[in-house]
């Protein structure tokens, strides 16, 4: 298989079957030896081997660059595909749900005894067996805390200081697998720290499973996340086939998959509407991605890198060591379905980061992808480009990158379809390298240093934990870490510092005044991790002149007093710039639970006691605290005809997020005939009151005001036609021909019933913007001549039929009461529950074939010409 890499670097073999199987992880250990998980009994194949899978141990014992030995370290029959595992000296962490399993290898001879070695379930309750939306690897932070992530199946767990945390959300029993918890009961109910959390999150903890805390929630299936010596981090998340993305974490925010109450995106979807409010949901999309991820909602984090349909499995950041200082600060995203591995430098941007993507290596330099759900499936058996199937990288004791391959020529979709599981481990290193691991000895201070300042993650925890054991003792040689002239291995140090005695924190407090923002930063959060009293630390800093300073100073006040915490939060409020939507998060994170509180304060404090005189800031503020407080004045604003359209639409919408009784009054009363804002008003809580408000039993209201009475609802039958038998033409035949991009702009209109093509069409249909250099001309062609052999994951139909014997055929954009269905040509229709006789998954796609829009050949063949040219 060939690969392109940076020009200076070079991959190579380093183990492959029979070496290992169906690699779903890997590790390294401090002596160069990779560690992994193996799924050969994978979904459908589970007891394919009958005594379970492994967890196999790999290494190059001649120094040749290649392993040549391997062996099992464990194998159990309650391994079933196991997604994670990390190498923390001679404890081994196996992620198999519903547990985190901890092998110590007491002898350390890489055997698993049971006689001799201990086995350990660390934490348990995380849902589900055999699935890839479960518990995926512990990573180690830079904190000396053990973090770990698991994706939207969700987990009902009580960690070793006793606390329960419910991670519900309305995915259950989806896509397979065994589901040991029945996180339904616990849907909407706070964790015992007194939040309400989604699935798909990740959490840190002590390495001995104490004082567990949420970090981040509300993903799809994040499949693993990493951390780098400054702390932040960063995942990739997967969800075919517009919306996959790669982000930096902000500290306790949800990514937006799910509601607060744990329901689907789906259920609060902004989409093209009618103007018949009871045929729509709420409000035009400008952007797919945006809509799914809720970035136009309060209460989530910046999207990141959003690049549209994949499977991302594993990451890792890249610091230092052998491939050199061009390559520090790198963040590595395994993408198995384009058969690449993403390369990002992120870049501060005020409270988030900036992720320019680039392929770091790759197989595929075509961008024609195959066997991914987005791709409709497999379409190119045996060419090798799109066979590699990187599941993840590692950064290795030297600095060497290790990737492992799960090659097979399926990808996502819950499939697999290489019977011999075969699996293959690259080395990505300068050309020519030899390996050059340096021996560690934990026993000693210079030892534990040098496992600080590794290139191995994992690796520089063991230095961590060794010399926050050796304490005072360490203190000398830790601040010299501190002044090392690489940063990223300087902030390793600025950690340790508060763990070393009264000296080392008064080291860290100086640091505060550094004039290196990554060095205030880092002291501050390391001050946080061990201080009782951060408050003094955070008024110091809110008026600091970075925005993530700032952004952290906030983050730092959640479930402290209001009134201890309110007049911070005005400090660090001045210093929004009224459009970065990670530092405005931040702030609402700070207020969780007390926003009522926390915004009364920051009203009087920043002198906005008269709603229809407030900044444009503040009214921001406002839609993100979301306060009950704040109702009477956001209906006054809402009633103004002073203010501008706009303005009074933020003011509605702001009602629509505050989870109470009299927000839904105030909409209900500007839905009246005289209100400027009755559109609005009307379309909004259509959603609400068949949602997140219908506990406030608002069927009457809304009937009362034609909003919602689904006895009047008129219902129109939409259908899509069978497939045909038989095609006029092929795929080849089109791709044979020459197009005329002219005229396939002219012919391509015809698409606009279904697609959006500059400002006509509906947001119905896949974007055709791109798609074709995306997924190439062959793709192209299938999917227009037969495009039910070639269905996008997420744009599966559904076909409702009705008690009165009709059929809707379309998207379900939400379930329900009523349920949301779009079809041809973007019509949206709301479907009460008890109109509906039943639901099935449609055998065909909703798309006409070329036939059925009557396209020759020679049309199809200029449509695609012209969609080369429409990017």
């Amino acid at each position: 298989m060939r690969f392109k890499v940076p020009d200076d670097l070079e991959v190579t073999v380093w183990a492959s079957t029979p070496q290992l199987f169906n690699p779903t992880n890997v590790d390294v250990d401090a002596k160069g030896r990779l560690w992994v998980t193996e799924g050969v009994n994978y979904r459908r194949h589970n007891g394919r081997r009958p005594d379970g899978d492994r967890v196999v141990v790999l290494e190059d014992t001649n120094g040749d660059g290649k392993a040549d030995t391997s062996h099992t370290f464990v194998q159990e029959k309650g391994l079933i595909a196991p997604l994670g595992i990390a190498v923390f000296d001679n404890k081994i962490v196996v992620s198999q749900p519903p547990d985190i399993i901890v092998y110590t290898d007491v002898n350390r001879d890489l055997k698993f005894d049971p006689a001799v070695d201990k086995r350990e379930v660390l934490l348990t309750g995380f849902n589900a067996v055999n699935h890839d939306h479960s518990l995926h690897s512990v990573t180690a932070g830079p904190d000396g805390k053990w973090y770990i992530n698991n994706g939207n199946c969700g987990a009902v767990f009580t960690d070793k200081s006793g606390k329960t945390f419910r991670m519900a959300g309305d995915y259950y029993k989806n896509g397979g697998g065994e589901w040991p918890v029945d996180t339904q009961k616990e849907l909407g109910k706070k964790s015992d720290d007194g939040h309400v959390w989604t699935p798909g999150f990740t959490a840190r903890m002590n390495p001995d499973g104490t004082n567990v805390e949420i970090v981040g929630h509300g993903y799809r299936n994040s499949y693993e996340n990493c951390e780098n010596s400054l702390g932040e981090i960063f995942q990739n998340d997967n969800d075919d086939p517009p919306a996959c993305r790669t982000s930096y974490i902000l500290e306790y925010g949800s990514a937006g998959y799910f509601t607060r109450e744990g329901r689907s995106y789906n259920s609060v979807k902004r989409a093209s509407y009618s103007k018949n409010p009871t045929v729509s949901t709420v409000m035009p999309v400008s952007d797919w991605g945006r809509t799914h991820w809720r970035q136009d909602d309060p209460g989530t984090f910046d999207i990141g890198d959003l690049y549209g349909g994949g499977s991302p499995t594993g990451v890792a950041f890249y610091e230092n060591g052998v491939l050199g200082k061009k390559y520090a600060g790198t963040l590595l995203s395994c993408e198995a379905a384009r058969n690449v591995i993403f390369g990002y430098q992120p870049e501060p941007v005020g409270a988030g980061y900036k992720l320019d993507r680039t392929d770091f290596m790759t197989s595929n330099t075509t961008g024609e992808f195959s066997g991914a759900d987005y791709t409709g499936g497999v379409k190119k058996q045996g060419d090798d480009k799109v066979l590699f199937r990187p599941s993840d990288v590692v950064v290795g004791p030297d600095g060497v990158l290790y990737v492992t391959d799960w090659y097979d020529p399926r990808v996502g979709g819950h499939g697999d379809m290489d019977d011999s599981c075969s699996g293959t481990i690259y080395r990505i290193a300068p050309k020519g390298y030899k390996p050059k691991i340096q021996p560690v000895d934990l026993s000693t201070i210079p030892g534990s240093i040098a496992a600080l300042k590794s290139p191995a993650n994992n690796i520089r925890w063991t230095g961590f934990d060794s010399l926050q054991k050796k304490g005072a003792a360490a203190f000398d040689a830790v601040l010299a870490v501190t002044k090392d002239s690489d940063p990223w291995i300087a902030a390793r140090g600025v950690w340790l510092l508060p763990h070393l005695g009264p000296q080392g924190v008064a080291a860290c407090e100086k640091l505060l005044e550094s004039s290196d923002t990554r060095m205030r930063l880092v002291a501050f959060r390391a001050l946080r991790r061990t201080a009782k009293d951060i408050i003094p630390y955070s008024k110091k800093l809110a008026g600091d002149s970075s925005p993530a300073i700032r952004r952290d100073v906030a983050l730092s006040l959640r479930d402290l007093p209001a009134e201890k915490i309110t007049p911070i939060l005005v400090q660090v409020a001045k210093g929004w710039d009224g459009k970065d939507k990670n530092y405005l998060e931040s702030i609402g994170l700070a207020a969780a639970e007390q926003e009522n509180a926390v915004w009364t304060g920051m009203r009087d404090a920043l002198g906005q006691t008269q709603p229809l005189k407030w900044s444009d800031n503040f009214a921001k503020l406002t839609w993100r605290l979301w306060p009950s407080q704040a109702v009477t004045a956001l209906k006054e604003r809402a009633s103004s005809t002073a203010l501008t359209k706009e303005q009074r639409a933020l003011a509605v919408e702001s009602l629509s997020f505050i989870d109470d009784r009299s927000a839904a009054d105030a909409l209900l009363t500007l839905a009246d005939d005289k209100s400027p804002s009755k559109a609005d008003a009307m379309k909004w809580l259509l959603v609400r009151g068949t949602g997140a408000w219908a506990k406030f039993n608002l069927k009457d209201d809304l009937k009362k005001r034609g909003i919602y009475d689904p006895d009047k609802i008129e219902l129109t039958e939409v259908t899509v036609p069978a497939k045909p038998e038989k095609l006029n033409f092929t795929p080849d035949d089109v791709l044979k021909l020459t197009g005329d991009a002219t005229k396939g702009k002219a012919t391509a209109m015809r698409c606009v019933m279904c697609h959006q093509i500059g400002d006509a069409g509906p947001h119905y249909a896949p974007d055709l913007k791109g798609w074709v250099a995306r997924q190439g001309a062959n793709m192209a062609a299938r999917s227009i001549v037969d495009p039910s052999a070639d269905i996008a994951h997420g744009f599966e139909g559904t076909a409702i039929q009705l008690k009165d014997g009709k059929w809707i055929d379309g998207l379900v954009t939400t379930t329900g009461d009523p349920t949301v269905i779009t079809s041809t040509g973007g019509v949206t229709q709301t479907v009460p529950k008890n109109r509906i006789a039943s639901t099935k998954h449609m055998d065909r796609s909703l798309m006409l074939s070329a036939d059925q829009l009557g396209l020759t050949a020679q049309d199809v063949a200029d449509v695609i010409a012209w969609l080369k040219t429409y990017n």
